[in-house]
């Protein structure tokens, strides 16, 4: 669609969204000539209209999903804290205990649900996700937390390798994808998982109005690397995922992957199993993967600028320069969740220069 020209109009400010930290200014919300769910669409048609954030997306981990709630993860209409003190079971009944001081959920390890990949296919019983109360969710949050200006994205949690790690322990999942008298169990596994993983999307497009994409998380690594080596992770993880991906692409909506750790290396498994969007943590060199891969992934660019020492004059510089560096003809980028990004001098000059940029050469 066709979007007038930059009007100084567009800079006022329609609301202000909560900050990410408590140090962080709130995030503003301008007077956009279009929806953020098309601006959000354009940007993944590589025609992107301003520099898109991650913080312009609408997040759901909804309360129906087990696992949600095992993770202290529950992001709708009516949001509920993390259960502390007891440990909550997630859909295949694995118990999750939230540690408050790192604020997530873990399983203890020390005692897995099963020994090893062999053993898990003989005792697994899986979910019935059709037993969940949809309805109740979809009253819940339909027109109230999902609405069809918003781009709306489900979250799911515990992807492939996660799971594995839930059930075997670290040590014993490692093990499973590296030990051939076990890679025939896991592959048997991890695609049933694919299957359970869509039957819950189909489920969820059925319930949910103006669903525009979905973001599944699977770690694959540390601080310093992978988990693993991309042979092994091209043979092991990959097909299933793309199983996966393909099918919310059948479907029309989006599939965008969160994957912590170190995982350079591990980019061109990202492509090749289907994932629209990457947000890379900091330990990754952001501004590197966006140059050798932001043409087949959009990539989560974190501006690294030091703000806190920064006047305003050289706030609005760095986000002229951050949207030259990063807006190119097919080539867009999504900016990360960094504090930058809630300043106001930086907003507002990204937001306007990004406007007049792209109108004008994208």
């Amino acid at each position: 669609m066709a979007v007038p020209r930059f009007d100084e109009k567009e800079l006022k400010v329609l609301r202000e969204e909560p900050a990410r930290l408590a140090t962080d200014s709130p995030y503003l919300v301008y007077d956009y000539p279009v929806t953020i769910k098309e601006a959000i669409h354009a940007t993944y048609d590589r025609k992107p209209y301003w520099q898109i954030a991650r913080m312009d997306y609408k997040l759901m981990c909804p309360l129906v999903v087990p696992d949600n709630l095992a993770r202290g993860q529950i992001n709708e209409a009516e949001p509920i804290k993390p259960i502390i003190g007891r440990n909550v079971p997630d859909m295949f009944g694995i118990e999750w205990e939230y540690i408050e001081q790192v604020g997530g959920a873990m399983v203890r390890p020390g005692n897995p649900f099963a020994e090893d990949a062999n053993e898990l296919l003989e005792k697994i019983k899986w979910p019935d996700p059709d037993k969940w109360d949809w309805e109740i969710s979809a009253k819940a949050n339909n027109g109230v937390y999902f609405k069809p200006e918003t781009y709306n994205s489900i979250t799911i949690l515990n992807g492939w390798f996660e799971r594995l790690i839930s059930m075997l322990d670290f040590e014993g999942a490692l093990l499973a994808i590296y030990d051939e008298d076990q890679k025939d169990a896991v592959h048997e596994f991890l695609s049933k998982l694919s299957d359970l993983y869509i039957r819950i999307i189909d489920i969820m497009l059925d319930t949910y109005t103006d669903v525009d994409g979905f973001f599944m998380h699977d770690d694959w690594g540390g601080q310093k690397s992978p988990f693993y080596s991309p042979e092994l992770c091209a043979e092991m993880i990959v097909p299933h995922m793309r199983k996966v991906t393909d099918h919310i692409h059948s479907r029309g909506k989006k599939a965008d992957l969160h994957s912590c750790g170190n995982i350079i290396q591990q980019v061109p498994n990202m492509i090749t199993a289907g994932w629209d969007s990457w947000f890379p943590q900091p330990m990754n060199d952001s501004h590197k993967i966006y140059d050798m891969y932001g043409d087949k992934i959009l990539v989560g660019v974190d501006p690294s600028i030091p703000y806190e020492k920064m006047n305003e004059d050289e706030l609005r510089k760095a986000a002229r320069d951050f949207a030259d560096r990063f807006i190119k003809p097919g080539k867009p980028c999504l900016l990360s969740n960094s504090s930058v990004s809630y300043a106001k001098p930086f907003r507002e000059e990204l937001y306007s220069y990004s406007r007049k940029k792209c109108s004008e050469t994208i």
